[in-house]
């Protein structure tokens, strides 16, 4: 074994650790990997071959294999684990190192980790990686937060193993503290969004008009190969082929309808209701997951609520183009309600973010991405300060030009008793934010009445209150 030393250390040898080790290699960096479980060690030194990658057997085995300044990165899972290596490695750091959080953290905690390790000299970046097995190997979408300088070090390995578009590397710095695990985070939120949004279309083609897989094999390979591409409808076109290991039936068949979630979309709900940032599809996204786990109680409710067959007369081609249109709709709604969000907290938490730029790293490597990010991008390149993404004269096009679609897919499903919370959300959200006027005067009329909380008018300035009734 080499006595040279090594380019970056690797804690966490789990799938992620392991690929985003060999893909750093692979660009010519020399990566020494640690895991408490030698079998995973073993494992990354039988796969790296002849690549310069290192298992080592101990922690000061690890640590000493480093360059000075040493840049240690774990992909261990969040809270805890992330705490106990710290914990772990930090008596062996010296002033100078960094310290990589490439997990999905939450941001509380990488800003609590940033404040206890800066006075000890030692830097700190909390690094969003989407992109899953495959992209952690061949190239992920990376989103950095931290100290620019310490992001400097890292910075060719990073720009060298990120997913690629046009040339351009799906990683860029994005602000100080926990900016990038908080757009990691928001990333997830939309993902969220859009998962549920994609649900919803299956739920009509198979209960509404009872396609087989494969024809919605079919329909979602044709929605790819247009103005919905993206790896999400990807993955699904190619799940309805998926047969099970006897091949006496296709695999989504068998699955049991009852999604699980880790978090990080729940966070970005509870986060966007601390800004006070309405971003309802993604909490419903959030609240569906949540529905799906009252398994028993759903089968049990199914033999007592009754409502329609679930079945459409609808012209199947028809359906299936307004199902098309209305899922865009739907989708620019969901990627609006994230950037918006991105926008109140870069100024909240003094991040400084760059929409644009999270746009361009988005359109490749990560789990959303997709043709219309490019849109996004152009969107925020025309004007960095806007808004909200539906107002951008492009999606605002878009949006009023789809939007019959979206009401007239939630009216069939209505009417035929298929839920589709989803793009009610994205529907209402649209028609919420273009609504010039909205009912809140009653809202403060009737907070005023029970509670004395006050109100203000539209013919005088000051704030009122009233003794109602009197």
């Amino acid at each position: 074994m080499s006595e040279s030393k090594y380019d970056l250390g690797m804690i966490g040898l789990g799938v992620m650790g392991r690929n985003l080790v060999l893909n750093m290699a692979d660009h010519k960096f020399s990566v020494v990997g640690f895991d408490k479980d030698m079998k995973k060690v073993d494992a990354l030194e039988k796969e790296a071959g002849e690549r310069d990658v290192k298992g080592a057997r101990s922690l000061q085995e690890f640590i000493s294999s480093l360059n000075k300044p040493r840049a240690v990165m774990m992909l261990v899972p969040a809270g805890a684990p992330v705490d106990a290596v710290i914990k772990e490695i930090l008596p062996h750091l010296e002033s100078g190192d960094l310290i990589i959080d490439g997990g999905n953290s939450h941001y509380v905690d990488t800003n609590r980790h940033e404040k206890e390790l800066s006075p000890k000299g030692i830097h700190f970046l909390g690094v969003g990686i989407s992109g899953g097995e495959k992209g952690a190997r061949f190239g992920p979408s990376m989103m950095p937060g931290g100290a620019k300088e310490a992001y400097a070090t890292v910075k060719p390995i990073f720009e060298a193993v990120a997913a690629k578009v046009n040339g351009d590397p799906c990683v860029t710095y994005l602000g100080p503290g926990s900016a990038g695990h908080y757009v990691k985070s928001v990333h997830n939120g939309i993902e969220y969004a859009l998962i549920e949004l994609i649900s919803e279309t299956y739920n009509i083609f198979k209960r509404g008009l009872g396609l087989s897989n494969d024809e919605l094999h079919q329909i979602y390979k044709k929605w790819n190969e247009g103005l919905l591409e993206s790896f999400l409808i990807e993955i699904t076109e190619k799940i309805f082929l998926q047969p099970t290991d006897d091949a006496k039936s296709r695999l989504i068949d068998l699955i049991k309808d009852q999604a699980k979630q880790k978090g990080t979309g729940k966070w970005t709900s509870q986060d966007a209701m601390e800004l006070q940032v309405p971003v309802p599809l993604i909490d419903l996204a959030v609240d569906m997951r949540d529905m799906t786990g009252y398994k028993k109680e759903r089968v049990d409710a199914a033999k007592i609520l009754k409502g329609p067959d679930a079945k459409l007369s609808e012209d199947k081609e028809k359906l299936i183009g307004k199902m098309e249109s209305a899922l865009y709709f739907a989708m620019i709604t969901a990627y609006a309600q994230g950037m918006a969000l991105l926008r109140k907290a870069s100024d909240e938490y003094k991040y400084n973010l760059d929409p644009e730029a999270i746009a361009r790293i988005w359109r490749g490597g990560c789990i959303i991405r997709a043709r219309l990010l490019e849109d996004i991008r152009q969107a925020f390149t025309r004007k960095a300060d806007l808004p909200n993404l539906m107002v951008d004269q492009k999606f605002a096009g878009d949006l009023n030009k789809r939007q019959d679609d979206v009401r007239s897919i939630i009216q069939l499903a209505v009417k035929a008793g298929i839920p589709v919370p989803g793009f009610m959300a994205a529907l209402s959200y649209f028609d919420s934010y273009r609504s010039e006027w909205l009912p809140a005067n009653l809202i403060q009329a009737q907070r005023d009445f029970f509670g004395s909380h006050t109100y203000e008018r539209i013919d005088k300035e000051g704030v009122f209150h009233t003794e109602w009734g009197k």
